[in-house]
């Protein structure tokens, strides 16, 4: 059990109110973690917070925020330092797709949010914890990116530009934090059951893409949050700069 231990830990999640980060934030309580829960939705947020806590009393407080607006990442992050007093695992989960088609066709306005939001606002929460865990010399942190950004799409190519760059991110950062032994990684889903994902596995197109999966199955959130356990515990203490896919095994062939 010590190498998954978070114990003593405090974990800032965002895009936690459902899909993968619920799961990650559920997980990550389970193996003793403080967690902090985050979107756009308060009231969604304080749902899961909720359950959580009625499972594991004061494991979880919830705060919105919106991964495009700086100063709500900011108050985020002062809010997870009230309650639990310092942030020890970061998990960048929150994305967007606003275009889904051609990227020929892609408008400015989508382009551009796709990657603030994708990318930008993770640099940003990473320069907001980073300080801190510099003086601790200890955090890690986990970028929820996607297989997307190893592969070609004519059907989500911008989102996928935004992913292919969070895994450069990740190399980078880890480079700089790796002396401060803050360990950078990021983890690259397949397709997932999840609302976010609900328009590439629902419909006619769902049979074929477990077909095409090894393990002829799609992926669970609680497929992605193993993963995010392990990377933040001590298992995965000698790990930074990669990228660990989880996808049924789809990139394989």
């Amino acid at each position: 059990m010590e190498l998954f231990d978070l114990s003593g830990k405090v974990a800032v999640i965002t895009g936690s109110s459902r899909g993968i980060g619920r799961a990650i934030a559920e997980r990550m309580a389970e193996h003793g973690a403080k967690v902090v829960i985050s979107s756009r939705n308060l009231d969604a947020c304080e749902e899961v917070a909720a359950a959580i806590n009625a499972k594991l009393p004061g494991a979880a407080i919830a705060v919105a925020a919106s991964i495009s607006r700086k100063a709500e990442l900011e108050a985020l992050v002062a809010e997870a330092r009230k309650a639990f007093g310092k942030i020890d695992v970061l998990v960048c989960n929150a994305a967007s797709n606003p275009h889904y088609g051609p990227m020929l066709g892609a408008g400015d306005d989508a382009f551009r949010k796709t990657m603030d939001n994708n990318i930008l606002s993770n640099l940003w929460l990473v320069q907001m914890v980073a300080p801190e865990m510099i003086e601790r010399r200890d955090g890690a942190i986990i970028i929820v990116s996607s297989i997307g950004g190893l592969r070609g799409s004519v059907e989500i190519g911008v989102y996928n530009v935004s992913k292919a760059a969070d895994f450069q991110l990740c190399r980078n950062l880890a480079q700089e934090l790796g002396p401060h032994n803050i360990r950078v990684n990021c983890i690259a889903p397949g397709l997932v059951k999840t609302d976010f994902a609900r328009a590439l596995w629902e419909g006619p197109m769902g049979p074929k893409r477990i077909e095409d999966t090894p393990l002829r199955r799609l992926g669970d959130p609680d497929d992605i949050a193993g993963a995010a356990v392990f990377l933040a515990g001590k298992a995965g203490g000698w790990v930074t700069g990669q990228t660990i896919v989880v996808d049924g095994g789809v990139t394989s062939g």
